[in-house]
């Protein structure tokens, strides 16, 4: 990923979706188990990133909760929704293995948490680092040393510039 100075913050036009999907290890050595669970979510976002007007806009890998976990980023929770229903989508097949296989034996867990984002009610920052998060998702726009959260924000911040290391 290619480093970019400066100070940067993100902005999307009108609402989006954060959506965070992952597992959560219970068992670290039933490999069998949630390797599967782990392997299942990549022919997913293959699919969704070849497909744009599914509404996916950017997807990150990290480790959260015990386990491995995707931050993505969706044009709206109606296609959001509309991708975890298709029946010509990765998805449906993955949660029925999911369900046949691995359910129930408490070896891994899955989870998932929905988040709407209404337009403007946001922000974020981004200094000397690669394109990540939001910023990956929507524009990423420099901004000046008198960036503050607030403004970014659109409130008026009488506390002034930010303060300097």
């Amino acid at each position: 990923m290619t480093v970019v100075h400066g100070r940067h913050t993100a902005r999307i036009e009108g609402d989006f979706v954060v959506f965070l999907i992952g597992f959560h290890i219970n068992k670290p050595l039933h490999v069998h188990r949630w390797v599967p669970v782990m392997a299942s979510m990549q022919p997913m976002i293959r699919e969704l990133r070849a497909q744009p007007e599914r509404g996916l806009l950017a997807t990150h890998l990290g480790w959260m909760f015990g386990g491995f976990a995707y931050v993505q980023y969706w044009r709206s929770f109606e296609q959001l929704e509309a991708y975890a229903r298709a029946s010509d989508a990765a998805h449906l097949p993955a949660w029925a293995r999911f369900n046949r296989r691995i359910r129930g034996t408490d070896a891994v867990g899955v989870y998932h948490e929905t988040y709407r984002v209404r337009a403007g009610e946001y922000e974020g920052m981004w200094v000397d680092m690669p394109r990540t998060g939001l910023a990956s998702a929507g524009e990423h726009v420099p901004v000046g040393s008198t960036s503050t959260a607030a403004r970014r924000m659109g409130r008026d911040d009488e506390a002034g510039a930010p303060v300097s290391p």
